[in-house]
């Protein structure tokens, strides 16, 4: 993939399966793995050959749907039965993700309201799939457009800053944060991209560099420790990242690094944006410090690649995210437009 009219879509309907880019394999090998099963969408989703909350949400949809359709019954209690336990196993994959779970009760709610047979609701979940697909789709381009109305206005083309990877990869296509970036370069808004290599898993790295090289926007990798010094040197007119889950009040989980760099932006007098679907917003959560922070396994921080780079006897301690208190963040950016942390209780019922 080396063409800029080329786009990226991380979940695909194929020939009666899921075809998933299988993002650990980038930026080396650019393949896909085909899903069938919903026991292998689980496994995708726990092992981040998909990731990315909206991505993780429009997964776990089509996970659903192909749960369903192994359900050989056609008794409609016990169909809906062990279509709870196939929504369950698919919920315990990634519990910081929220749109995982919204996905899942939009399903799980299909389900329950389809009146008829168990193979009339097999084709409503299908149908909620494809609309979930298509929707989020929609939804990152409208947040792009909507984050050009809020990015500084500068003499000269921005310099942004983006943690992680919220682009095509990590939703149905365009991205979130990355999707306010590429509306930038669109516009011919926009002169670089600095990108946070993101450790442990690098996927500023590999990922959101990947995604800007396909299409021809210069992109500057920098360690996440090197980010306070580029915004001292003037590098950096604003820095837009993705979320994970936000809470009621604002509050932003995001992968690990993002509060840190909110806290420099702020030293820096920079603003800081987040880019997000209103989905990305759990109402049921007052604050930040009530959402789940998923730890991953040690061996993300000790080996790097095959090697082992650490000494044997040393603990370690791996969240995969960390939240960002709302006072650091100068807008979120949503499909209903760019406003302060505060207002988000405003669009509580558009959810």
């Amino acid at each position: 993939m080396n063409s800029s009219t080329n786009q990226v879509y991380p979940v695909i309907w194929h020939n009666n399966a899921v075809s998933l880019i299988d993002q650990n394999r980038l930026p080396n090998e650019y393949t896909f793995v085909e899903i069938s099963r919903s026991e292998d969408m689980a496994k995708a989703i726990k092992t981040m050959i998909v990731r990315g909350a909206p991505a993780i949400g429009v997964a776990a949809a089509y996970g659903m749907y192909i749960g369903a359709r192994e359900i050989d019954t056609n008794d409609r209690n016990c169909f809906l039965e062990r279509l709870e336990e196939i929504a369950q196993m698919l919920r315990d994959t990634r519990p910081t993700a929220v749109n995982l779970f919204w996905t899942i009760s939009r399903m799980m709610k299909t389900a329950y309201e389809t009146l008829g047979t168990v193979e009339e609701i097999k084709t409503s979940l299908f149908h909620i799939a494809q609309s979930i697909n298509a929707e989020d789709l929609q939804t990152c381009q409208v947040i792009g457009a909507n984050g050009l109305k809020v990015l500084p206005k500068t003499p000269n083309k921005l310099r942004l800053l983006t943690h992680c990877n919220a682009g095509a990869l990590a939703t149905a296509g365009y991205g979130t944060a990355l999707g306010v970036i590429r509306s930038a370069w669109s516009d011919k808004r926009l002169a670089m991209v600095y990108a946070d290599e993101t450790r442990p898993r690098l996927q500023g790295a590999k990922l959101t560099a990947w995604e800007c090289v396909q299409e021809g926007i210069p992109v500057t990798i920098i360690t996440d420790s090197m980010a306070a010094h580029c915004m001292k040197q003037g590098f950096i007119d604003a820095v837009v990242v993705g979320a994970d889950r936000i809470a009621a009040n604002g509050d932003v989980a995001n992968k690990i690094g993002t509060y840190s760099l909110a806290l420099v932006a702020a030293a820096h007098n920079l603003p800081f944006f987040v880019a997000a679907p209103l989905s990305t917003v759990d109402f049921s959560l007052s604050e930040g410090s009530q959402i789940a922070i998923e730890e991953r396994h040690p061996v993300e921080i000790y080996n790097m690649g095959n090697i082992i780079v650490t000494p044997k006897g040393a603990k370690f301690y791996n969240p995969s995210f960390d939240v960002t208190p709302a006072n650091l963040i100068s807008a979120i950016i949503t499909e209903k437009g760019a406003f302060p942390p505060e207002e988000l209780q405003y669009y509580k019922e558009e959810k």
